[in-house]
């Protein structure tokens, strides 16, 4: 055994060869990022001294929308292929996507962080039912997202009748994690982490391949002061450690004991949100929770819902839970989404997503990018830019009931919300309900025959889905539902005679 397995940034970064497929785990806002050797590898491959044609892996976000996280492997050359959950986060690398200068694959984030633990794990692939019918399913396109990207990643098969995709495995060549404390065996703590993500699965596919664990740790510490249960990544399955003593929890906060769960403390108070659409969307669908009922909130408007929970002192009647592994406590939004200030609970993301697919999520309160007649939602690829589902096919796909949020309309919309009603002075440029949606990232007809409950929350009127196609079931009170909702979109619901008009309360601040 090597006397330690502390190195330099730089020696790391020497670490990940030309042509490697690198497994990277992180959540937008820095959650779990390996900056340090993120940065590292970057600052080589400038200085023309490699690595090149990079395939990288990720199961969920990782950045700032500007340079940080993915960004910094966005360099023509330096990466061939990209396999991610989320691109949202990394705006360099979806415009290489889109300029075709690399190959573009997406994949459920869920399923990506599960196939990690299948790769270490020896066993042939990831089969399950997620996925199926949407636009990984390779009869909808298998994940491919330009025309560069060719390979099959996932193909159909059937066991006992039934239809499962097979995610194909590969392996790993370098893994890139990040823990709070290392010592210099290589064992490693996420003791002051906001979250495990999938870091234990990204190892051990590497591990296991053949390949190398490299760790970023904020701190250096004596081999056996580590308590055995804080040890989430053994140093057998690690090879090497850098410290970086500037390691925060995120980029905009350092540390936070609560968010940690170290201990448990006192919030912010909840700050009532500027009165508009969102804080109407996020009243509505607040209204289909049910007491004790296990939830998920999306990214996006979904937070509306969350603080709208929060606002009213709710949160102890639900299990809120978070893709990223955590439960209860007080989720945090915007770039801190997947953050949670005194949770109840953390515990790996494949883990997680095992409850969500294994039909344990009561409720999914999830954004939408498109809806179609046939109550399709595509959240993955929007006016051509790969956005990718994150968590969302895995959590929409196996929730008993899925609210679907978000605006009628987008693009230069103007609203006037107010007094118990809603008026629309200018309907937005873009339109969200179209005749077929530009990708299927929820499937409407596998959701009805599934047996799931949908709804489709707007600011100005409520949809749900039914055997017989999207029906237009409630419309705020001032609107004209001929002029600001009928004609506004693409296809044509059906209506109840019983057409209902939302609560004036929901408009009134």
């Amino acid at each position: 055994m090597a006397n330690t397995k502390f190195i330099g940034v730089e020696a790391a970064a020497k670490l990940i060869h030309d042509g490697d497929t690198v497994g990277l785990i992180g959540g937008g806002g820095g959650l779990m990022e390996a900056s340090c050797l993120f940065e590292a590898v970057e600052r080589r491959y400038l200085a023309g001294e490699g690595p090149s044609d990079l395939t990288l892996v990720h199961a969920l976000g990782i950045g700032d929308r500007k340079s940080k996280g993915l960004n910094c492997f966005a360099h023509e050359g330096m990466v061939k292929r990209v396999i991610g959950g989320h691109w949202v986060w990394s705006p360099r690398m979806q415009e290489m996507a889109r300029e075709e200068k690399i190959e573009a694959y997406i994949l459920p984030g869920g399923v990506i962080s599960q196939l990690f633990r299948e790769i270490g794990a020896g066993r042939p692939g990831l089969i399950t039912h997620v996925g199926l019918g949407t636009v990984v399913d390779p009869r909808q396109g298998g994940g491919r997202m330009n025309a560069r990207a060719k390979e099959n990643l996932v193909e159909v098969i059937s066991i006992d009748g039934r239809e499962y995709l097979r995610y194909r495995p590969f392996p790993v060549n370098v893994a890139l994690i990040r823990a709070s404390f290392g010592d210099a065996q290589g064992n490693l703590a996420f003791d002051q982490e906001a979250a495990n993500l999938d870091a234990f699965a990204v190892a051990l596919a590497a591990h296991n391949s053949g390949g190398k664990v490299i760790a970023q740790v904020r701190s250096a510490v004596e081999v056996g002061s580590l308590p055995p249960r804080s040890v989430r990544v053994p140093g057998a399955m690690v090879d090497a450690v850098v410290v970086d003593s500037a390691q925060v929890m995120s980029y905009e906060i350092p540390y936070d004991p609560t968010i940690s769960g170290e201990r448990r403390g006192p919030a912010p108070s909840a700050v009532s949100q500027p009165f508009g659409e969102r804080q109407v969307i996020g009243r509505r669908a607040a209204e289909e929770l049910f007491d004790g009922a296990v939830i998920n909130y999306g990214y996006g408007i979904p937070d509306a819902v969350a603080k709208e929970v929060a606002l009213r002192g709710h949160r102890d009647r639900y299990y809120q839970t978070v893709e990223h592994g955590t439960y209860g406590g007080d989720l945090l939004e915007g770039m801190l989404f997947g953050f949670v200030r005194n949770a109840s609970a953390m515990i790996d993301a494949p883990s997680q997503f095992d409850l969500y697919g294994g039909g344990g999520l009561d409720i999914a309160i999830l954004g939408f990018g498109e809806i179609d007649e046939s109550g399709n939602v595509n959240v993955s690829k929007l006016n051509g830019t790969t956005v990718g589902p994150g968590g969302f096919i895995d959590i929409a796909q196996n929730a008993r009931k899925v609210v679907f949020c978000g605006t009628f309309d987008t693009k230069g919309s103007k609203l006037e919300i107010g007094k118990g009603m809603l008026q629309v002075l200018r309907p937005g440029e873009v339109r969200k309900l179209v005749k077929k949606v530009e990708q299927i990232t929820w499937s409407g007809p596998q959701g009805l025959q599934h047996g799931q409950e949908v709804v489709y929350v707007t600011e100005r009127a409520v949809f749900r889905l039914t055997p017989r196609g999207v029906m237009l079931t409630e419309v705020a009170p001032g609107v004209d539902v001929r002029r600001d909702v009928l004609e506004r979109m693409d296809f044509a619901p059906l209506i109840p005679g019983d057409l209902r008009v939302m609560e004036a309360s929901l408009f009134t601040p």
